[in-house]
């Protein structure tokens, strides 16, 4: 089993693909992580890339399958059962079919059974298969065990990137050209990339969204942002910048997860709760984070295009990062501007409900259904 574990023990054109490329001596003054090992960037972090991509995938669909459709299933038809059971004036809504069944003889000896009303069916184990019940239970499974995925790999990475920033040194640009970077670092900076290249991937695999066009350009316009200052060697800015946007995608999952198992009460405290940290993080913090990147960058930084010293930062680059950065603010105030309608509503009483990404085709057919 060792085999599988030691990439020396690898055919050589296989080693980029499971261990980080470009492995360095360590500086002699290092201002993080003095015990880590220490890794320049090259091309040939694309194959780690790869395989990333690659676990996630299995992962995601481990996670969907092993657990987190049999849960919602299993909550939703359960919840279904009791619905009917109450329907049919049952005491006992966990009771398998029959076991609930009133029945009565006719006063001969053969005892022969008779059901009362639609006991039996109403008391069914499920919904009949393709019935409207079974579909809108089906449909909620499916969105559960999607926004379960999203919620479970933002919390993992939200604590990995907090950690590292929490261990980076608190000026973001003193020191630049950041390189080479910890082993952490830069294991943390191919995980995001692979994140949202798998994000893109996702976009045409999964239940079509609202704002669909939207998603797809914030998730491009961020793996050009994130591949930026990893090859121009901005990662300390870019672990910030990461962190805070990373922490409204664990609560926004979370609350539609709610939603989608009939715990509205719940939904609305983690929608207002997230409503918060979005204000906070995207609108204040993010902000922050692109006035000093405007003026702090350049004041510390001198402006100059050094290959050989990893010093990329000209008034070309600078603009580019800028205004790349608004954009995406730019993008996140139209995403506020329709929370602030769904936050209306919950006022109002409404309930929370997600108007940027539920699939209005399936939103259709259940009113049909209906």
């Amino acid at each position: 089993m060792d085999y599988f574990f030691d990439p020396n023990r690898l055919p050589s054109f296989l080693v980029p693909f499971v261990s980080l490329s470009y492995s360095v001596d360590r500086p002699l003054n290092v201002d993080s992580f003095p015990n880590s090992s220490y890794y320049d960037i090259g091309y040939l972090d694309i194959c780690l890339i790869v395989t990333i991509i690659a676990i996630m995938a299995v992962l995601r669909d481990a996670a969907r399958i092993l657990l987190l459709e049999p849960f919602a299933n299993w909550k939703l038809t359960r919840d279904w059962r009791r619905r009917q059971a109450l329907k049919s004036g049952s005491s006992t809504p966990d009771s398998k079919a029959g076991n609930a069944v009133s029945t009565k003889t006719n006063g001969r000896t053969n005892g022969r059974v008779t059901t009362i009303g639609s006991a039996e069916k109403l008391m069914a184990d499920r919904p009949v298969e393709h019935s409207p019940e079974a579909r809108r239970i089906r449909h909620a499974v499916i969105r559960f065990a999607e926004q379960g995925w999203q919620a479970i790999y933002y919390l993992y990475q939200w604590s990995l990137g907090m950690y590292i920033h929490y261990y980076l040194p608190s000026n973001l640009w003193a020191g630049y050209p950041h390189i080479p970077l910890p082993g952490i670092v830069k294991a943390y900076y191919l995980m995001q990339i692979s994140l949202f290249v798998h994000a893109v991937l996702l976009l045409n695999a999964e239940a079509p969204r609202k704002d669909h066009w939207q998603m797809m350009t914030h998730h491009v316009v961020t793996v050009i942002l994130i591949v930026a200052s990893y090859a121009y060697n901005f990662t300390r800015v870019g672990c910030l910048i990461m962190v805070i946007m990373d922490w409204c995608d664990i609560f926004l999952p979370l609350a539609k997860m709610l939603r989608y198992l009939s715990y509205q009460t719940a939904c609305d405290v983690t929608f207002v709760w997230w409503m918060f940290s979005w204000v906070i993080t995207r609108h204040v913090l993010f902000c922050k984070a692109i006035a000093s990147t405007t003026w702090d960058g350049p004041k510390q930084i001198e402006f100059g295009w050094w290959p050989e010293r990893g010093h990329w930062f000209t008034k070309e680059v600078h603009q580019v990062f800028v205004s790349l950065l608004v954009f995406l603010e730019v993008i996140q105030s139209v995403w506020s501007y329709l929370i602030f309608g769904v936050a209306y509503r919950v006022l109002k009483g409404e309930g929370a409900d997600d108007s940027r990404s539920d699939d209005e085709g399936e939103d259709e057919e259940v009113k049909k259904d209906r």
